[in-house]
């Protein structure tokens, strides 16, 4: 023992390199396991799914999952199948995998898609947009497509495998452990609960219409936050430098614009989910006689003009978003959040709200104008540059009308959150 302490002493600097890796190779162990206890605590969850009786008529529910190998740098794959895979599977449920090899390859297929009870969306931002953007999923919801209204009807299950996943802040609760927020959102698409989604459909002058479940940004914080990975070598430090660097040049930067808007809309009951059942053939009959006998008369509509206000604003940056971050399922009327930033800030203050934008790209800073809005029209001056960010992914800044499409998709949530979201409603 005493030899043992004696070398250790001699070769001090290579005893804490050995006891630094010996302690950093037990703590990724002890990790490793408790990941593995997290997965089999999750699979015997669904295990118990899976094992629920149904009629021998009634067939096996079908899940198709659009899959990104590409998203979190490569390594989707791999995590949707070592966390999501084995407990969609044993739930029972008939899961068609479809990975998205190429930009566009959802859409293609989405369309051909037939029979499924509910589609999954394993990704990050760019996954959830590719799929929901023409002619896919949304194309349906307003109405581009005849016969097939019962397709939007479908609820969508989003599984968290991206860099970048904004959605999951509001679907499900917050989890450092990767492993756990995995597995806790593929269980929550057993478990069946749903929140209705906003959406905003997003139309140039000549293009087709794009479709945002978050929002769009355009100005001087989303620009800087587009670089942010060219720093990667400073570490902690790159987004700020990102933001810091960027007032080097031409300083501030002035986004201007007009911009037109109407106010919210209110809200309409919902639509009950089982149609009523189909009146007897006399009194359909019956109806129909009456109406030809006696038509009702018509009488002209007043159409009540469109109380549009207009504004020019001069910003550093603007951003139109979704309440779907803040979701009130109680609230009586429809809008979304249109944020003009003042047009100057000091340089100090643009690094540091830029940092918090990278957590929450689209908070509306102190000193802002908050606009409520339905449905807005953003004119752009002549030679504009730039682009905008349409949740996280980048589109040529362009005029733009903007409309809300109110509760058009329906998401599976953690049960927990639906309840935090009723019970901030009561209160």
């Amino acid at each position: 023992m005493a030899k043992v302490l004696a070398a250790l002493r001699n070769h001090w600097k290579k005893s804490t390199f050995g006891a630094c890796l010996l302690g950093w190779g037990g703590h990724w162990l002890y990790g490793k396991h408790c990941d593995n206890l997290l997965r089999r605590a999750a699979c015997q969850e669904a295990q118990a799914f899976g094992n629920q009786l149904i009629p021998a008529t009634m067939p096996l529910k079908k899940a198709t999952v659009f899959l990104n190998p590409a998203a979190c740098k490569g390594k989707a794959g791999n995590l949707f199948e070592k966390n999501a895979a084995p407990i969609l599977h044993l739930s029972g449920l008939d899961v068609t995998v479809v990975k998205t090899d190429y930009e566009g390859q959802a859409k293609k297929l989405l369309e051909l898609m037939e029979n499924t009870d509910l589609i999954i969306i394993a990704g990050g931002d760019g996954t959830v947009q590719e799929v929901l953007q023409e002619p896919g999923l949304l194309r349906v919801v307003v109405g581009l497509r005849v016969g097939r209204a019962a397709f939007s009807k479908i609820p969508i299950g989003f599984i968290p495998l991206g860099k970048t996943c904004t959605l999951s802040h509001t679907l499900y609760p917050e989890s450092t452990n990767q492993v756990q927020h995995i597995t806790n959102a593929t269980l929550a698409i057993l478990k069946g609960e749903t929140v209705p989604l906003d959406v905003l459909q997003i139309k140039g002058e000549k293009e087709q219409p794009v479709f945002a479940v978050s929002g769009l940004r355009w100005g001087s914080y989303r620009d800087a936050g587009v670089k942010v990975s060219k720093y990667w070598y400073l570490g902690p430090l790159k987004t700020k430098a990102a933001h810091f660097f960027s007032t080097f040049k031409e300083w501030p930067k002035k986004h201007q614009a007009a911009l037109m808007y109407l106010g919210p809309t209110e809200r309409p009951p919902e639509e009950p989910e089982e149609r009523p059942s189909r009146p007897p053939l006399y009194v359909r009959l019956y109806r129909r006689l009456r109406l030809y006998w006696s038509p009702p008369k018509e009488f002209p509509q007043e159409v009540t003009p469109e109380d549009w206000e207009e504004l020019k604003l001069s910003t550093i940056e603007l951003s139109i978003a979704t309440r779907n971050r803040q979701l009130d399922l109680a609230r009586t009327e429809d809008f979304m959040d249109i944020c003009i930033e003042a047009e100057s800030v000091s340089k100090g203050q643009f690094v540091h709200r830029g940092s918090q934008k990278m957590r929450d790209p689209h908070t509306c800073p102190e000193g802002s104008r908050c606009i409520q809005a339905s449905r807005c029209i953003l004119q752009l001056p002549e030679g504009t540059e730039g682009s905008f960010g349409i949740d996280n992914e980048e589109y040529e800044a362009m005029p733009v009308e903007v409309k809300l499409l109110p509760r058009k998709l329906r998401f599976f949530c953690d049960p927990r959150m639906r309840e935090q979201m009723l019970h901030a409603a009561v209160q």
